[in-house]
């Protein structure tokens, strides 16, 4: 019984650890690398009626070339609080209306805001190790637990030993996510 519930703290704190990857990876799909992406305005709310709604529950949001975002509003009543919403989020964006259709000219990026970029990508990197370290630290209490409950010692270092090298692989693929969005960011 106890033996599976070892088990059963590696699994659940392997699911943990894959949630943080996951969520690492939303994150870096939001930190642009100078192409135009719909994923870039997910964080814009708009005051639909007098409540808050993301601004993909209100228009449609399109990348037809590199440079380019457009919103198309379902009504055209709604492109003023979008265009106000845009700039409210402070993405550094200037968007332009055309009374059917907002655009967005997404600039190029400086090395110094390429730079920048990297910085962010970093840290969120960090994050997610700071998250990993700290599932696989609720995990190891846990079983040290269970090994006063009972568990045998052999037991407990197995399991300690697969949590660290389930900690092990997931770093290696926050250190693989990082190296592909630094490249991604400082590719001109």
């Amino acid at each position: 019984m106890d033996i599976a519930k070892a088990k059963e703290a590696v699994a659940s704190a392997k699911e943990r650890m894959q949630k943080a990857i996951d969520h690492l990876d939303v994150e870096l799909l939001a930190i642009r690398a100078g192409k135009a992406s719909p994923v870039l305005l997910n964080s814009v709310t708009v005051d639909y009626y007098g409540a808050q709604m993301p601004l993909s529950q209100v228009s449609n949001i399109s990348s037809p070339d590199a440079r380019t975002i457009i919103v198309q509003p379902w009504e055209k009543t709604m492109i003023a609080p979008i265009e106000k919403a845009i700039l409210a989020a402070n993405l550094g964006f200037n968007p332009q209306n055309n009374g059917e259709q907002i655009r967005i000219n997404v600039p190029a990026l400086t090395e110094e805001r390429r730079r920048e970029l990297v910085k962010q990508t970093k840290g969120a990197c960090e994050n997610t190790r700071i998250s990993l370290r700290n599932t696989r630290r609720d995990a190891v209490e846990h079983v040290k637990k269970l090994q006063k409950d009972g568990l045998p010692e052999d037991v407990a270092k197995d399991t300690e030993a697969d949590l660290q090298k389930q900690i092990d692989a997931f770093n290696k693929k926050v250190d693989e996510l990082f190296a592909k969005k630094e490249k991604e960011i400082m590719t001109v």
